[in-house]
């Protein structure tokens, strides 16, 4: 059983490694969303889809070694939360321990992840306004009517109303 539980650790610190990367990559993809730079947000995005596929193994292999881990010890898999096994080794105090801190790092790192996400999403929703903004700004200027300016010639020179500036979110 102590093989099975230090390859549970060894596996939960690489997918707290992996959710490390992801954290990092999400913490530029702010910068990147605020920059409007598509490039280099194609770039994050494939880089983020190499870690969630790395941590999808990870939790593959995670969930692998709890159910061995319940069979030997006799319960129910879907009982067996890494907390219910932290307190199940209350006579393996080393065990323990590093079980519950790799835990509790790979907790804090997930909810950095989630806040950073939500953050982002937010970032992209209003981007999303502002393009949506200047499509319908544009769109009102092409749809104003002509005045009648004329000019030397007595021609009508025909401006629209306005002009088509736009909106500068960065200002």
């Amino acid at each position: 059983m102590a093989s099975l539980i230090e390859e549970l650790i060894d596996t939960l610190n690489k997918e707290t490694a992996e959710y490390g990367r992801l954290l990092e990559l999400s913490r530029r993809k702010a910068n990147v969303i605020v920059a409007r730079d598509v490039a280099a947000l194609e770039k994050i995005t494939d880089d983020e889809q190499s870690v969630m596929t790395a941590i999808g193994n990870l939790d593959a292999k995670r969930a692998q070694v709890t159910s061995d881990i319940a069979d030997v010890i006799n319960k129910d898999v879907e009982s067996l939360k890494l907390s219910v096994l932290i307190d199940l080794l209350g006579k393996q105090p080393e065990e323990q321990k590093a079980l519950s801190d790799v835990h509790d790092r790979l907790k804090v790192t997930v909810d950095s992840v989630r806040q950073i996400n939500e953050s982002n999403r937010q970032l992209i929703d209003q981007s999303l306004e502002m393009v949506e903004f200047d499509i319908n700004m544009t769109r009102a200027m092409r749809q104003a009517p002509e005045t009648n300016n004329y000019g030397r010639s007595a021609v009508s020179v025909g401006e629209t109303l306005g002009s088509v500036s736009g909106f500068d979110a960065k200002q």
